[in-house]
């Protein structure tokens, strides 16, 4: 008798199957690099026609929201690496690793709101009233002490997920298994990314995407639980 297939649904069938996530996962690469090259790059030390312009623009939205959209899309796709390897060494630390990233995906989210709309109403109010007071307005939406700590926090999240998911992708035997290594890399250097110049934030978003890319092709394929070698 043959071997029952295990794309077939199963009693314990994950909500976001293996191949569904690798698609997500390739979708996110696209919307972390997105965000920095659509974002539009001017200086931010002077409260300047050009910066309010620059904050108050339909790029500034859409940037921001390609990179919300990409942590949106975080939990979702390593929900569906944890199915890849269920059966595996990699099955605890891809567990981890989708609490991890629910968790950072959460505490940063509204701070992207803030960026998306708090500060884009603030230009578009200054560029209509002439106001000298934009930047002092946007470093208090920015330095708004509970919400950079919890953007902070949230970004460590993800960073610590990042890192469980090139434990589970090495330990679950993906291949290549160095893949989730760049994709860790990306995730866990997302906060100080913040303090590069626009180049090494561009440079950095390519770098995130590759890694997504890279595991989204490891988990194109059915998960192969039955190979022993895997198993934990």
């Amino acid at each position: 008798m043959d071997a029952p297939s295990i794309d077939r649904a199963r009693p314990d069938q994950g909500l976001v199957r293996p191949r569904t996530g690798a698609v997500l996962l390739a979708v996110a690469g696209v919307l972390f690099l997105a965000f920095p090259l659509l974002r539009p790059w001017v200086p931010e030390d002077v409260a300047t026609p050009e910066l309010a312009t620059a904050f108050a623009s339909g790029r500034w939205i859409a940037a921001h929201l390609c990179g919300a959209a990409g942590f949106l899309l975080l939990p979702a796709v390593l929900l569906a690496l944890r199915e890849k390897l269920v059966g595996t060494r990699g099955q605890a630390p891809a567990s981890g690793a989708v609490v991890t990233s629910w968790l950072g995906a959460g505490l940063v989210l509204p701070y992207f709101g803030a960026e998306i709309f708090g500060i884009h109403a603030v230009a578009r109010d200054a560029l209509t009233t002439g106001s000298p007071d934009l930047l002092a307005t946007v470093e208090a939406i920015r330095l708004q002490p509970v919400a950079m700590t919890l953007f902070g926090v949230g970004l460590l999240a993800v960073g610590v997920s990042g890192v469980l998911v090139a434990v589970a992708a090495w330990r679950g035997g993906l291949a290549p298994r160095w893949a989730g290594i760049v994709l860790a890399a990306g995730l866990a250097t997302y906060l100080p990314q913040f303090f590069a110049p626009p180049a090494g934030r561009v440079a950095h978003g390519v770098l995130l995407a590759v890694g997504c890319w890279l595991v989204a092709w490891t988990m194109r394929g059915p998960a192969d639980r039955d190979d022993p070698a895997r198993r934990g």
